[in-house]
């Protein structure tokens, strides 16, 4: 079964307020990066595809753009597009679903 087929238990929706970002892992052991905006949840990768930065420790959230803190490329959450230079590659994103008060 390949990761992106794999449903995972990445966290409570109460573990993440509105407007916050939180690290999560998948059991292959790679680092996303979980969004919660305006009552949705998203997830993108968590390195930013700019430098080696941690959006989820080192990324501010602005509405639906996430901001890494090294060059202040900025990335929407909901496609993984980038929206501010340096920024040019787009962030994978990975298929949300919430459901008995978790996100999956």
């Amino acid at each position: 079964m390949s990761i992106a087929s794999e449903i995972v238990d990445l966290c409570a929706v109460n573990e993440i307020a509105d407007g916050e970002i939180r690290r999560g892992e998948l059991p292959s052991g790679h680092a996303v990066a979980i969004y919660h905006v305006n009552g949705e949840f998203f997830v993108t990768d968590d390195i930013c595809s700019h430098g080696e930065a941690s959006l989820s420790e080192d990324g501010s959230l602005d509405g639906y753009e996430v901001e890494c803190s090294w060059h202040f490329g900025r990335f929407d959450v909901r496609s993984g597009e980038p929206c501010a230079m340096p920024c040019e590659i787009a962030l994978r994103t990975w298929p949300v679903k919430v459901e008995d008060g978790r996100v999956y």
